[in-house]
């Protein structure tokens, strides 16, 4: 890691500006090479965002929102993260890590448990901070009926105080992705 000087800073999407919204976005588009859509845009917003600048330039971003999890017949208030991306120029000096560790302190002193879905080329920055691929079944409540979500199990994270993996994390529903 290479050291260098950067600003961090926790901010609600409320108090983001027109401006730095579009700056986030633009950071999302470019990181994810144009396959991120208006939905994952929404999941992200609505919640606490960790920004980090260098010189003076948004260089990392991460969100975390609330969602609801049903396990083992308790509903679980939880910290999804979302729209984690660091600018190209700058990956692999732990500004991805900086974003995450405020992501992680939020998660710690807000909800249950915090969770996320992985990348290929994501998921060695989340296993090496502690996070638990989930080893049970993945499903979702969805407008008819509780639905297993087998192409998620084995992408989905999970951190902090986890419940058993013997029965299935069941999500909430949301337009696009589901998780």
């Amino acid at each position: 890691m290479v050291r260098m000087d950067v600003m961090r800073r926790t901010v609600h999407t409320c108090e983001l500006s027109p401006a730095e919204l579009a700056g986030i976005r633009g950071l999302l588009d470019t990181a994810f090479g144009g396959d991120f859509s208006d939905e994952d845009w929404d999941h992200g917003l609505g919640g606490l965002h960790a920004l980090v600048h260098h010189d003076g330039e948004l260089a990392a971003h991460g969100s975390v929102v609330m969602r609801r999890v049903l396990h083992a017949g308790r509903s679980y208030r939880i910290g999804y993260v979302e729209a984690v991306a660091v600018r190209a120029d700058l990956r692999r000096r732990g500004l991805g890590g900086l974003v995450m560790a405020d992501l992680e302190r939020v998660i710690q002193g807000a909800y249950a448990f915090g969770a996320l879905s992985a990348s290929e080329a994501g998921a060695p920055l989340y296993r090496a901070r502690g996070w638990q691929a989930w080893e049970g079944p993945i499903e979702v409540l969805a407008p008819d009926g509780v639905m297993r979500l087998p192409d998620e199990e084995g992408s989905t994270y999970v951190w902090g105080q986890i419940p058993a993996a013997a029965l299935p994390l069941t999500f909430d529903w949301r337009d696009g992705d589901v998780l």
